[in-house]
This record gives C-alpha cells, sequence and structure tokens, in this order.
C-alpha cells in the first residue's frame, strides 16, 4: 500500500503527516507468505511492515539512515521474531528503502497520526 502515491500533492495536505512518535531501529526484510496475521492476502511488493505490537492497520514512515529513501507502510503483519529487529519489511518496501541486497537497515520509524481502516 503506497499511500503517499495514491493522492496528489493538494490532497495530501488534508492529512496530517506529523509523527505521533519517533524513533531508530534495524528492519530486515522478507517475501514470503500466503496470509498475514491480520488475515489479508501476502503481497510480497506492496509497502507492508510487520511488528510485534503496533495494531493492524498503523501508518508507519520509514527512513533509511544510509541513503535518506522514505516510504509509507502498513503494518499488516507480526514479527520479526528477533528481539535485535525492530520491523519486517516486505520486500518490495525494502527495494524501495535501498536495502534487499543488505538484508538489513537501521530506519528512523515515523508513527503517522492515521490508520488504514
Amino acid at each position: 500500500l503506497v499511500l503517499a502515491g495514491c493522492v496528489t500533492t493538494g490532497e495530501a495536505n488534508n492529512f496530517d503527516m506529523t509523527p505521533t512518535k519517533k524513533y531508530h531501529g534495524v528492519a530486515t526484510w522478507y517475501a514470503k507468505g500466503k496470509r498475514t496475521a491480520d488475515g489479508s492476502k501476502f503481497d510480497p511488493n506492496k509497502y507492508s511492515v510487520a511488528h510485534r505490537t503496533f495494531p493492524f492497520g498503523t501508518m508507519l514512515r520509514l527512513t533509511n539512515e544510509s541513503n535518506g529513501s522514505s516510504i509509507v507502510a502498513v503494518v499488516n503483519d507480526r514479527g520479526p521474531f528477533v528481539r535485535t529487529k525492530e520491523l519486517d519489511v516486505s520486500r518490495g518496501g525494502a527495494q524501495a528503502l535501498g536495502f534487499t541486497n543488505l538484508g538489513t537497515a537501521k530506519l528512523l520509524i515515523e508513527v503517522l497520526p492515521w490508520r488504514r481502516e
């Protein structure tokens, strides 16, 4: 889900893009699975995220700290199950953030004040 790509510049002004929380964490990426924990079909090419505790539908702006690439992704799955990792990002998200070849990346994670319904 790419919300930033679904609205025009004028429409984007209707969304409050001020994050409610910011922090840093290490992310990995994944591309396998049939269903996500919220019951939706997993599409490895979309911008989705697995997190241990964020409610499903939470929107996150993720920025790769090493190259400045940024996306908006939705939490729709649970994980990662390694304590040193904060997020699992879908392959499409990892490609857009530029870390598929590296396997992991340090990200700025910003929780946005709106949710996907």
